[in-house]
């Protein structure tokens, strides 16, 4: 695949079926830093998926489990998905219920999606507070995993700061579709 395949891909929007209308595809452009962003969660699950597999051969054939291997799994999971949060955001991939709003005008759709892009932006900013103090508490007493001793406050910050970003992310994908529109 060439650099300009693998930056441009089509999603076509989800349309009413009976409606009969079936808009044109929306250009996305990814950037190389989602691209890279996507091998590195491909990567970590990929690794998820070795580890766990050598950890289930080893308990049932030689009887001896990866010491910390479902540690290692848990903390991996985590990091996927909040590193996935602001490639989601920017594209606007968040799943969404639109049963009463595909019922609006088209004139209101854009400013509909702000209102929903500012509340998610808001709800991601308080997630993503309340989980750097959290993280602040557990690095305060010095918070690590049983059987390896990880520290686990690290992968709280991650975690934040990818909410953060996810919120940014979703204000910036709201007001440039509003802009389009």
């Amino acid at each position: 695949m060439n650099d300009k395949a693998a930056e441009v891909f089509l999603r076509t929007p989800e349309t009413d079926p009976s409606s009969g209308r079936h808009p044109e595809p929306v250009p996305v452009r990814r950037t190389r830093a989602r691209l890279v962003l996507a091998a590195i969660c491909g990567a970590m699950l990929l690794a998820m998926m070795g580890l766990t597999v050598a950890d289930v051969l080893g308990r049932y054939l030689l009887g001896a489990p990866i010491t910390g291997a479902t540690e290692l799994t848990e903390m991996m999971l985590a990091a996927v998905i909040f590193l996935g949060l602001p490639a989601v955001s920017l594209d606007r991939d968040h799943v969404t219920v639109d049963i009463v709003t595909e019922h609006l005008p088209d004139r209101l759709q854009p400013w509909r999606e702000l209102l929903a892009a500012l509340v998610s932006a808001a709800m991601l900013s308080v997630v993503s507070w309340r989980i750097w103090v959290y993280a602040g508490q557990i690095a305060g007493y010095g918070g690590a995993t049983n059987s390896l001793r990880l520290p686990i406050a690290p992968l709280g910050y991650l975690a934040a700061t990818c909410c953060a970003i996810g919120a940014a992310f979703t204000l910036y994908a709201a007001l440039r579709g509003l802009r389009r529109k």
